[in-house]
């Protein structure tokens, strides 16, 4: 029985799985089930030793008549059939059966990340490691982005024209920017910055303060100089550009990727992949797309943009905070061919654990 239901973005389908007949529903399940488990084409000599009560001939038939739906595909010039990416979308929203972990799992990924007294940081570092060795490809974490109540705002000159913004959170997180000044500026003035922002930033976070700040700029009721209140603003706007409201990434395992890579055509794309890790940005949009809905999400191969995804799937659910807001979202990135009964529980379970945590810290 599926923990959650899975919500996920369909493509159109010609045939749609009640419309195959029960043998067709087999056969299909067979070649998939196949698949999945040594990526490689079967046919239908191989089916009918396996259990599939039909001649090889007949089968065959059954064969054609699903790559002629689109479900299968033969690669290459093999005899064999492998699903295609609508075929595994259909055997994920029809056949796929999901089951519970078992408690020794539960257990083992629960003590994993559980630790007494661990940032969250460190426990969503922890839990992409673990899927990634759970799953054995990589795990992967979108994290809220860093809003903490602050400590301590300091201006540091590093030469004639450039100074440092220094922001030190109450949780002991440290941060600088490197900004642009003007020439010539005296030391007494980045002391008054930093002093002004101090003040009014202590034990509040940058989201909330800092409109209120430059709207006491704009309306001159700062008590600064005129340069001093440049410095401010420009300080400011270094931290509140668009990057900072970009979630993180955090990535485990991607070396992983590369173990099932055969071809030139397929080591590309997986290089292509990596491309796109580094630049978070079309990564994190798709991830996101797992925070619309309650459970796990499943993308397969070419339902996203990325063209790097076009032989890989995802597998992602959110997490949430003691509010039950969604706050980022954890999952398993591999080929086409995962192990889905075994990692959508995995994923869905490790979720869960990590938003007790987080409630758990409030």
């Amino acid at each position: 029985m599926n923990e959650r239901q899975i919500p996920h973005t369909k493509l159109p389908v010609t045939t749609q799985i009640g419309e195959l007949s029960e043998r067709s529903r087999d056969i299909f399940r067979s070649i998939v089930e196949s698949y999945l488990e040594t990526g490689e084409p079967i046919g239908s000599r191989t089916l009918s030793q396996r259990g599939i009560k039909l001649s090889p001939a007949s089968i065959r038939n059954v064969m054609s008549d699903l790559e002629h739906a689109g479900l299968l595909e033969a690669p290459h010039t093999s005899a064999g059939r492998v699903p295609t990416q609508i075929g595994l979308r259909m055997f994920v929203d029809g056949l796929l059966e999901v089951g519970n972990l078992a408690t020794d799992e539960r257990q083992g990924i629960e003590a994993q990340l559980a630790a007494g007294g661990r940032k969250i940081e460190d426990v969503l570092m922890q839990a992409s490691a673990l899927l990634a060795g759970l799953s054995q490809y990589a795990g992967l974490v979108v994290t809220p982005k860093r809003d903490s109540a602050l400590k301590h705002v300091e201006f540091v000159a590093l030469g004639p024209q450039r100074a440092m913004v220094i922001m030190v959170s109450e949780d002991g997180a440290v941060e600088n920017r490197m900004i642009e000044t003007p020439l010539g500026l005296p030391a007494s003035t980045y002391v008054e910055a930093s002093n002004y922002l101090s003040a009014r930033m202590r034990g509040r976070t940058l989201e909330e303060t800092r409109s209120d700040i430059l709207e006491e700029l704009t309306a001159q009721r700062a008590e600064l100089s005129e340069i001093t209140a440049t410095l401010v603003a420009g300080g400011l706007a270094e931290w509140g550009g668009a990057q900072n409201s970009t979630p993180s990434l955090i990535v485990r395992g991607q070396a992983r990727l590369l173990e099932d890579v055969a071809a030139a055509q397929g080591l590309e794309r997986v290089r292509q992949l990596f491309d796109d890790i580094e630049r978070k940005n079309d990564l994190i949009q798709l991830l996101e797309l797992a925070k619309t809905g309650d459970g796990v999400r499943i993308f397969i191969g070419s339902e996203n943009k990325l063209y790097s995804l076009s032989g890989s799937s995802v597998i992602a659910a959110p997490y949430s905070d003691h509010t039950q807001r969604i706050v980022g979202v954890i999952g398993v990135i591999g080929p086409t061919r995962l192990n889905y009964a075994r990692i959508v529980p995995m994923v869905d379970y490790t979720a869960r654990v990590i938003s007790r945590l987080i409630n758990q810290q409030k």
